[in-house]
């Protein structure tokens, strides 16, 4: 049950805001692109803020969403300043990982880079919010006589992958290289504080993913994107039964 896990539903507020059609043009595209290389333009604070209550209170951040709907009448950012940052804080872990596993030449930080930055968190995350943004248009829309019809912007649902990211970030490429030396020992213990910290890092990913979705006051049943944490949960028991270090799997992939 999403209001269990702390998501609000959506028909108390789906009379609150305003309405309308919310497709951007291209030319929004083209004007938040021509702002990820305007940093004196950026909101850093707001940015920073927006970050600490990722981890501590996630639904603030979605309630300021809703404020932005009000005020811009659009549901996704028109700053890029938290993907730049992100992509910053992204670039320095893979300098850390690199020196702590060794790993020196300059292809060598740029493949590893490239694969980071350019297939896990952008590949990985437009095939994501892709669909993502194909499910909640194509069959999770309250359609309504009263109102004027309104479609998720793919921006938006980038921004919860950004979003949804940034506590998976502090959890894999923070708390992890921290634990290196006690995650890489034998053991089951490592392979129970291994694998725990990926399901945590996942889990979460997927549960501000919907409270992302649940935020739209015109969509139901968003709770569907709370299912992914059943195969989580289940794939988590099995590497703890057959005794894998994910950890020790993951890094083989991109040091061994």
């Amino acid at each position: 049950n999403a209001e269990y896990m702390g998501v609000e539903t959506n028909s108390s507020r789906a009379k609150m805001l305003p309405l309308g059609r919310t497709i951007p043009s291209a030319s929004s595209y083209t004007m938040y692109l021509r702002r990820a290389f305007q940093i004196g333009h950026m909101d850093v604070d707001y940015t920073f803020a927006q970050m600490i209550y990722l981890c501590v209170s996630p639904k603030k951040v979605y309630q300021l969403t809703s404020w932005r709907k009000q005020t811009k009448n659009q549901w996704a950012r028109d700053d890029p300043a938290f993907v730049v940052i992100l992509i910053f804080f992204l670039a320095v872990s893979v300098i850390a990982f690199s020196i702590a596993f060794q790993r020196s030449g300059f292809f060598e930080y740029i493949r590893i880079l490239v694969t980071v930055i350019g297939v896990q968190f952008f590949g990985c995350g437009a095939l994501i919010c892709s669909f993502g943004w194909w499910l909640s248009n194509k069959y999770l829309r309250v359609h309504s006589v009263h109102s004027v019809e309104q479609e998720v912007e793919w921006l938006y649902a980038f921004d919860i992958h950004c979003n949804s990211f940034f506590p998976t970030f502090l959890l894999l490429y923070v708390v992890q290289y921290l634990l290196l030396p006690v995650l890489f020992s034998d053991g089951i213990l490592s392979v129970f504080l291994a694998n725990s910290l990926y399901a945590v890092a996942f889990g979460y990913y997927h549960y501000i993913t919907c409270l992302g979705y649940s935020a739209l006051p015109f969509l139901q049943h968003t709770e569907y994107f709370l299912f992914p944490i059943a195969v989580v949960l289940i794939l988590y028991v099995v590497s703890l039964v057959i005794r894998l270090n994910v950890c020790i799997l993951v890094f083989n992939i991109y040091f061994g």
